[in-house]
């Protein structure tokens, strides 16, 4: 699996991710990495720059040890290296017409020469960055062979001469258009503009939901006659202002009959009772609570709604109570909710004449928990037992219809059914359904038994 490099990155990290590709995760064979460079040409200092960035990276820059202080490159180093070995590729030497087997050994055999030296160049250069003895002068970006410089100047003074011959640059200085201190004195100067006033300042009406029976229409009423006094009070006044200020002062004329009139006394009495009559400390939260609360334990049952609504008392719930049932039709869906209350009070009236069967039925004997019978009909199932049916129905007068867990708990705790695992295993939802058969079988009992009485108390004075 080869990897061949025709133009070497300025950047080393983009030849490393082409190696990583060809040397990808799985393979199993030899990777072997092929790079051209142009003889005498900016490649060779590039591939020498990838080197040394790779070196830094690696022994500085990856352990946090320096930060690089050199900048990047200036108009003068870049066209100094590009420029790199160009007298050697347009004087004609070492060119021919034809390249032979020869030719290609002799520049893979440079090629080997030149990387070991490159090596070699990089092993010095990494000895003095591990020992930080890199001169801090030298530049990374040199790019002419290293010659022994012996420039003398002798007789000059070469500070002298840089000093004379010094010009400095101007002094950069931002323009203003305008003074800050006197763009804000004007500003802060300025008076603030005074909105001409369109009325009179009046109170909105207070919201009033359907549930808290506010008289709505009637408040609405002397709310509209008092907001009408009051523009026709500002707007006279305001007349009487523009009157004042002519030449020749002039007096308002008087109201005429039509003109708004203000709320009398009783007027007035009547508007603060009214806005006071409602029930402005129910929100919605606590109407709902009261609905569903109707809706389990009957309109009637104020202990219980009470104990359902959160935060409020016995006394104020009997209140708002005796107001809904008289004024339930002014709530906007009160069709829907007197319909679910309704279905609410009928499955307690259910659940109450299922109690009278079972206390009559148990009222029939003096043991019932040992003698009470169940008359189950050509319909019985084998299931359960007659004791456990008998242990169910003389439980549901002291637990409580549809108290089906405490239903449960006893039965797990008596020691009738300590062996029994059948019904120790059934759940709240199965005995609630097995309890309603046993019922209604009693009840069918009652009725035949009431059937029978009719026709013969009829008869029998005679």
């Amino acid at each position: 699996s080869p990897c061949t490099s025709y133009d070497s990155d300025w950047n080393p990290q983009m030849d490393l991710q082409a190696m990583d590709r060809a040397h990808r995760i799985g393979q199993t064979r030899e990777v072997s990495v092929f790079r051209f460079c142009t003889d005498m040409s900016v490649e060779e200092k590039v591939i020498e720059k990838a080197y040394k960035k790779l070196a830094l990276d690696a022994l500085v820059i990856q352990q946090g040890r320096l930060q690089e202080n050199q900048k990047n490159l200036n108009k003068d180093e870049l066209l100094q290296m590009v420029r790199y070995g160009a007298d050697k590729i347009f004087d004609g030497s070492g060119t021919g017409t034809t390249i032979t087997d020869e030719d290609i050994d002799t520049i893979i055999s440079k090629g080997e020469d030149e990387t070991k030296m490159l090596n070699e160049k990089m092993a010095g250069f990494t000895d003095k960055a591990l020992k930080f003895s890199m001169d801090a002068d030298a530049s990374l970006y040199e790019f002419e062979d290293e010659k022994p410089q012996d420039e003398n100047f002798e007789g000059l003074d070469m500070k002298a001469v840089i000093s004379a011959n010094w010009i400095d640059p101007p002094k950069r200085e931002r323009k203003k258009n305008y003074n800050e201190s006197d763009y804000y004195r004007d500003v802060m100067a300025q008076a603030p503009r005074q909105q001409k006033a369109s009325g009179p300042r009046i109170l909105k009406l207070q919201n009033m939901s359907d549930f808290q029976f506010y008289d709505v229409k009637r408040t609405t009423e002397l709310y509209d006659k008092e907001v009408a006094r009051k523009q026709y009070e500002w707007q006279r006044a305001r007349q009487l202002e523009d009157l004042q200020n002519n030449a020749v002062p002039q007096d308002l004329p008087p109201e005429a009959p039509n003109d708004p009139k203000p709320l009398s006394e009783d007027e007035r009495a009547e508007y603060e009772k009214l806005l006071n009559g409602g029930f402005s400390n129910w929100n919605r939260r606590d109407f709902q609570a009261f609905c569903r609360a109707c809706e389990k334990f009957g309109r009637d049952d104020v202990e219980g709604m009470a104990s359902e609504i959160e935060g409020k008392t016995i006394a104020e719930v009997r209140e708002y109570n005796t107001v809904f049932w008289e004024r339930y039709k002014e709530i906007s869906e009160w069709q829907r909710i007197i319909g679910n209350i309704e279905r609410g009070e009928n499955k307690i009236q259910r659940q109450n004449d299922m109690l009278k069967a079972v206390r009559r039925k148990i009222e029939m004997y003096k043991n019932p928990w040992r003698d009470l019978k169940i008359l189950y009909g050509a319909n019985k199932v084998k299931s359960y037992t007659e004791e456990e049916d008998r242990f169910m129905l003389c439980s549901i007068p002291e637990v409580g219809f549809g108290n089906w867990e405490e239903l449960k708990a006893q039965i797990r705790q008596h020691w009738l059914f300590r062996f029994d695992w059948f019904i120790k295993s059934r759940t709240p939802k199965e005995l609630s359904r097995r309890v309603e058969t046993l019922i209604n079988l009693v009840e069918k009992e009652f009725e035949e038994v009431d059937g029978k009485k009719r026709p013969g108390g009829g008869g029998g004075g005679g």
